[in-house]
């Protein structure tokens, strides 16, 4: 992955299928999978990604 001081997702279990985290500015917020084999990384605005983390909270089930 490119160094951009990623963070590991709380959620992530054992293994390789990890959504990892990463903020190199204020006004960008980077998402990436560690099981990706071309390491795809995800672009988004912090209120673009802070709107996913709340559908995504929304929608949990225990």
């Amino acid at each position: 992955m490119p160094p951009h001081g990623w963070q590991k997702s709380s959620y992530c279990q054992e293994g390789d299928a990890c959504v990892h985290i990463s903020a190199p500015s204020p006004t960008t917020v980077h998402v990436t999978e560690s099981a990706d084999p071309a390491q795809t990384v995800l672009t988004a605005d912090p209120v673009a990604f802070g709107a996913l983390l709340t559908m995504l909270k929304a929608t949990e089930r225990p």
